[in-house]
């Protein structure tokens, strides 16, 4: 998966027009990819880019193995599961001030049933359509939730 940087980010209370340039980072596995955070674009005040202490990272990453449809001895097909994406993107952020920063973490699992990448396509897509486009959504109103703590949706 190659994005193109820089990334322009969902709208969010207080900042305007974020942006987020990538630099290509080493995917600690074999079956993913990972992108620096190394600068930020917009305005985004106390927001910071990657850094060692204050990590700012994005990964994907696909299964090790793919699964695949299996047939019985009885001749029947049958699916041995999901087969298991991630996105995640952590990022640094000081919970408590002048003390070290913490990891906060996002994650999105897609969990595809094993046949439907070759049955049902379109259904795939419509299914991360929907998850996306609630997510963009939703963006600032859950920004606004996470820091308050009230939810407003």
């Amino acid at each position: 998966m190659a994005l193109t940087s820089p990334v322009t980010g969902a709208a969010q209370t207080g900042f305007t027009s974020p942006t987020y340039t990538l630099t290509a980072d080493r995917f600690p596995g074999p079956n993913g990819v990972q992108y620096a955070v190394s600068a930020l674009g917009g305005t985004q005040v106390g927001a910071t880019a990657n850094s060692a202490a204050a990590p700012f990272l994005v990964s994907v990453e696909r299964p090790v193995s793919l699964k695949t449809q299996k047939i019985s001895a009885a001749g029947i097909v049958y699916s041995p599961g999901r087969n298991r994406h991630r996105i995640a993107t952590r990022k640094g952020m000081v919970a408590v001030t002048a003390q070290p920063a913490l990891e906060g973490i996002c994650e999105t699992f897609i969990a595809v049933p094993v046949g439907a990448e070759t049955v049902s396509p379109a259904e795939i897509r419509a299914m991360l359509s929907a998850h996306i486009g609630v997510l963009t959504q939703y963006a600032s109103a859950l920004g606004d939730q996470m820091a308050s703590g009230v939810v407003t949706a």
